[in-house]
């Protein structure tokens, strides 16, 4: 046997086994693509070796390269080991096991043959990092199977399990999982002496599309969805993948370099990565003694089956989970369990789901009155109406049946979790567990730590909330948490903005040229004008100096409460849920304007953007500091999961360093001064600008 840096070969029945060995994924970090060409230059001088596998150690095939060297300079190329494995004079088969992703995939495409276990799972995801597959994965997978196929997977950056890459033509056979080794050996042997050897980059597929289809550059031009924002990176897949119709092979992997060369270094990149790094680490939970292993929640129960219950209850019989649902009342629970059949019936309809998976996930949830139903299930999420005298009551209740150990959490938007923690005799199991809304839908979890909320309730917490396919992160208790807390400071700014006599019409435009799929007032919309009036007030009754907004509190005083009115921000026509403008709004805004005899100015999109935006980071600074979020980081990924800031900006933190902190501050303190407290600057904004240091590197030491 013969090592290399990360690489193993081994001779075994006349085949050369190359192993990557490079833990914990087997990424192709420094030193990988020379062991393999190194391994297979042994192969084929020895004449002993017929053939070779490639195949990784573990789980994982080659999970892709090693993100941390992107923007780096490279020895040694994907392109350059792609072309070894390629030009080998001896047949090479890639045995994949668990994921080639990547550059992974790009190194199996390279091979003659590709046989995987029944867990397999491969992908080029690359989009994702705002980059293309630019080790040959452009040209090799479109003359494979296709350039139509090859775009969507690209773009889409989705996996492709076993046995739908065995269908595409990814895969040439799925073999034994228990000895992949073996399987892959005997393979090797079997398909040794076959010539000429099949070589991806020959085959004629893109080609004989174009040829059979005229449209085929129409479609491949059109073939980004309405729904994605197109970036550079969009732009530059889809020319590679038209290059595979109709330029050489080297032709398409000069271009693949050259488009490559100009998008790693990108803005979008750069910010693309950051979100990838950003969203392992929101996963660490601080102060976790290292050896604890937090206990998987095997059933749970919910408290309140309105429209937060219900969807919360999906979520968990989405992932085998048993539910046990809680109402006051035979009419509520019947209201509720109905309401969680028709969200999985709207699935069936649209295709999304099976009649028979919508039967077994409903046979999971089971609908109570007592209490004392729930005594034996692992967590217990309240979702009963944003009362507190409400919410007391069912924690004081909960408290008295909940088995010990037991999760006991809130999924309170904004109250304060010591005041559900006092209710019981267990204050240390007491956390929040905030859902977005929709909760079947969002991917967002906020776990909110109470001050005696114990370091492993939030670490089993985080763990339900990973488990369930959530993004979960973890925030301190304060009015808001840290996401709303950070978010309303944009969304009063938005309605102080129109005293002054800014057009939500216009405010909207700007949030989605900036890169959100909704401006905030169509969010308002679809909320409910009527959700956050009520907010305001028990805001305003508990502080003298909170700062009334006048113009919306105006809206629902007149109805217009949104798409549930037919009218708010926008007007909306029967049955429509698309927004219109409404020629009638601005009169009713200006003469509240004039009422108020607020001085009235013409707004540019970058002082909307900035108003909006500087008042959240500002705000954001203030929870860091007091110690209500642990990572700037984990804003970023809350704003991006939860509110649909654009992911190419990297979140709020990420793109207010693109701004620079000297500017931050300058604007800040300049808006302090003309409007008063709200804008009075963070105290962390004003040491930042001493040190020098970057926010989205920002931890909290108060946490």
């Amino acid at each position: 046997m013969s090592e290399f840096q990360n690489v193993r070969f081994e001779k075994i029945g006349g085949v050369g086994v190359i192993t990557v060995d490079n833990p914990p994924v087997n990424a192709l970090g420094p030193g990988v693509r020379e062991g393999v060409i190194e391994a297979l230059r042994l192969g084929n001088e020895d004449p002993e070796v017929f053939a070779f596998v490639l195949m990784g150690q573990g789980k994982n095939f080659i999970a892709g390269a090693d993100i941390r060297q992107f923007g780096k300079a490279r020895p040694v190329s994907t392109h350059v080991s792609a072309k070894a494995l390629e030009s080998s004079q001896k047949p090479v088969v890639a045995a994949i096991n668990g994921f080639a992703l990547g550059g992974g995939l790009e190194h199996a495409l390279a091979c003659h043959y590709r046989v995987g276990s029944p867990s397999a799972r491969v992908g080029l995801p690359e989009v994702k990092l705002g980059i293309l597959p630019a080790g040959g994965g452009t040209q090799r997978l479109s003359r494979l199977i296709g350039p139509e196929l090859a775009l969507e997977i690209i773009l889409s950056s989705r996996h492709i399990a076993a046995k739908e890459a065995l269908d595409l033509g990814i895969l040439d056979e799925i073999v034994d999982a228990k000895d992949l080794k073996s399987a892959a050996i005997e393979f090797a042997q079997k398909i040794s002496a076959l010539r000429p050897m099949p070589r991806t980059s020959e085959k004629m597929t893109c080609l004989d599309a174009a040829r059979a289809n005229p449209q085929m550059l129409s479609l491949l031009d059109n073939a980004l969805s309405q729904k994605t924002r197109r970036l550079r990176v969009h732009d530059c897949v889809i020319e590679c993948v038209k290059a595979s119709l109709f330029m050489d092979f080297e032709e398409g992997l000069n271009l693949e370099r050259t488009h490559m060369a100009e998008l790693e270094n990108s803005a979008d990149s750069k910010a693309l990565r950051y979100v990838f790094f950003a969203e392992r680490e929101v996963k660490k939970v601080p102060h976790l003694p290292p050896d604890y292993e937090p206990s998987r929640v095997a059933s749970v129960a919910i408290v309140g089956a309105g429209t937060m219950g219900s969807g919360i209850a999906v979520c968990f019989a989405d992932r085998g989970v048993p539910v046990t649902v809680l109402e006051a009342s035979p009419e509520n629970l019947e209201r509720g369990l109905a309401k969680i059949a028709g969200l999985y019936a709207a699935r069936v309809k649209s295709g999304k789901l099976t009649q028979s998976a919508m039967d077994e996930a409903l046979k999971l949830i089971q609908g109570t009155l007592n209490y004392t139903d729930l005594a034996q299930c692992d967590a217990v999420i309240e979702a009963v109406f944003e009362r507190i005298d409400l919410k007391k009551e069912v924690f004081t209740q909960l408290d008295a049946v909940m088995k010990p150990g037991a999760l006991l959490l809130t999924n309170s938007s904004a109250i304060d979790i010591n005041t559900m923690a006092q209710c019981t005799k267990r204050p240390h199991d007491v956390a929040g567990a905030h859902f977005f809304a929709p909760a079947n839908v969002m991917k967002l979890c906020e776990i909110v730590k109470g001050d005696q909320t114990s370091v492993e309730v939030i670490a089993r917490a985080m763990k339900m909330g990973g488990d369930i396919g959530k993004v979960t992160v973890l925030s301190g208790t304060c009015d808001g948490f840290a996401a709303n807390r950070s978010r309303a400071a944009l969304v009063s700014e938005a309605m102080l903005l129109l005293e002054e006599g800014a057009s939500p019409y216009h405010i909207d435009q700007v949030m989605r040229e900036f890169g959100y799929p909704m401006g905030p007032f169509a969010v308002s919309d679809l909320s409910g004008l009527d959700v956050s009036y009520d907010t305001r007030k028990r805001r305003a009754a508990a502080n003298p100096n909170f700062r009334k907004l006048h113009v919306p509190d105006h809206l629902v005083e007149l109805g217009r409460h949104g798409q549930k009115t037919k009218l708010g921000w926008y007007r909306y026509e029967d049955g429509s849920r698309v927004p219109q403008i409404d020629e009638g709004l601005m009169p009713i805004i200006t003469a509240l304007n004039r009422e108020l005899g607020v001085e009235q100015k013409v707004f540019s999109d970058d002082e909307i953007l900035k108003r909006l935006l500087f008042a959240s980071v500002n705000e954001a600074c203030k929870i860091l500091q007091e110690g209500k979020a642990y990572r700037a980081s984990d804003i970023d990924v809350m704003w991006i999961y939860g509110f649909g800031f654009p992911r190419h900006r990297g979140g709020l933190m990420f793109w207010a360093d693109t701004v620079g902190v000297q500017e931050l501050h300058r604007q800040i303190t300049q808006w302090h001064a003309h409007y008063g407290e709200r804008w009075r600057p963070a105290e962390l904004l004003n040491a930042l600008l001493l040190s020098g240091e970057t926010l989205r590197e920002l931890r909290s030491t108060a946490f």
